[in-house]
């Protein structure tokens, strides 16, 4: 969708340069993604577990490997600079 924004020119180079984005329109869309992401995590967060502090400590198997769990994810979804 095609929209003309007033936007801050050193505040969108900015971006640009922190996101790795290769164009502007990049950078808005990693940057709008980014917080509709945090938004919706935080609405997720909100509402707790509902468990206990000592059930939440034994909810999880101490013998997993969180860092084997992400290594079998597929980076490529999180690359925005394409």
């Amino acid at each position: 969708m095609k929209v003309t924004l007033n936007i801050d020119n050193a505040l969108l180079n900015r971006v640009v340069e922190a996101t790795g984005c290769k164009t502007k329109t990049a950078a808005i869309d990693y940057a709008l993604r980014e917080i509709d992401r945090r938004a919706r995590l935080s609405k997720v967060l909100s509402r707790g577990t509902g468990l206990s502090g000592n059930e939440l400590a034994n909810a999880f198997d101490p013998a997993s490997d969180p860092l084997t769990l992400r290594a079998a994810e597929d980076p490529s979804q999180y690359d925005h600079t394409k």
